[in-house]
């Protein structure tokens, strides 16, 4: 791409406006660091996310998203947000995200283009994405969070301070010679 700038003084009496004028393609490079791996059959794996797992399927053109662990609300959540921001984006046919064939994974077909190459373009609004789920991804959350429920601020208390535990609460005895739920053992 060549650049060409004619800059003139103010000094000349009849000098022209600055120009600059762009020969070639509108390219631009944008670098970013993301942790992935290609498989043997050209899919990309992305694996930046604390509770889902990213997988492009290149050939197939879909997105998958999997549970890293075990399916809860957590990562149902985390592949509900990466899909929504997906199709807001114009990435992923808005009528094609389903569940995957594998439990607790969502899946969305990719749009084609024929000016741009759709993987990397998916590739790089993905790790936007993750840019976006920095407050998820903090471990410290979790004990900012925790924190936040044993300590609460004065705006959070109540006015009753220390609340005394009982020795026995409730209507059901645990110290009785037959109590509740032990089948008829002894709890002495």
């Amino acid at each position: 791409m060549a650049i060409n700038v004619k800059i003139v003084s103010n000094v000349e009496p009849k000098a022209k406006p600055v120009n600059v004028v762009i020969k070639g393609p509108k390219t631009k490079v944008l670098e970013y660091r993301i942790d992935m791996r290609r498989t043997l059959n050209g899919d990309i794996m992305v694996f930046d996310h604390k509770e889902i797992d990213i997988i492009i399927l290149v050939e197939k053109k879909k997105v998958v998203a999997f549970a890293k662990d075990s399916v809860s609300e957590i990562t149902y959540g985390a592949e509900k947000r990466l899909f929504d921001y997906l199709k807001r984006k114009g990435l992923v046919q808005f009528d094609s995200v389903e569940g995957g064939s594998v439990h607790g994974s969502l899946q969305g077909v990719l749009l084609e283009s024929k000016e741009v190459d759709n993987v990397k373009l998916t590739l790089y609004e993905i790790t936007r994405w993750l840019d976006t789920e920095k407050p998820y991804l903090q471990d410290d959350y979790d004990d900012a969070l925790g924190d936040h429920l044993i300590n609460p601020d004065e705006e959070m208390s109540t006015e009753l301070g220390e609340v005394p535990h009982e020795e026995e609460k409730g209507s059901i005895l645990q110290r009785s010679i037959f109590a509740p739920y032990l089948y008829g053992r002894y709890t002495y």
